[in-house]
């Protein structure tokens, strides 16, 4: 389903402020790697706002989420105190890791791995007829 006009603007207004929050409670540096916010999705009765975390060079992934989420009512209680004005009910958060990149990553390595080990003759004939004279 399709997320809703207001859904979009609540999800962009949460992940705008739970940006500046992680990375004043120091939460955008954790277990020597990088913590971002990816994307907010707002549920349709906006009660729940399911925030996405990308992990990049994190060593222990479950125990950074653990950590995060040991945290969530502080970091609710940031968000509530910046938007309160603008939201007449504060959603529940949850968080979840987002793997697009480990995703990427793979991809990438896999297309240099078939690259690599494509036979010589295809790239031969892939460069055309020579004309030696």
């Amino acid at each position: 389903m399709q997320e809703g006009k207001r859904q979009k603007q609540i999800g962009g207004l949460i992940q705008e402020e739970m940006t500046g929050i992680f990375q004043r409670l120091g939460m955008s540096m954790m277990d020597g790697g990088m913590v971002s916010i990816s994307s907010v999705k707002i549920t349709p009765d906006l009660l729940e706002a399911r925030i996405y975390l990308s992990l990049f060079q994190v060593a222990d992934r479950k125990a950074t989420m653990k950590k995060i989420e040991d945290r969530a009512w502080e970091i609710k209680r940031e968000l509530t105190s910046r938007v309160k004005h603008q939201l007449r009910r504060m959603p529940e958060l949850k968080f979840f890791q987002d793997d697009t990149l480990d995703h990427v990553f793979r991809m990438e390595e896999l297309f240099k791995q078939i690259h690599e080990e494509k036979p010589k003759t295809e790239e031969d004939n892939e460069q055309g007829p020579r004309n030696e004279e």
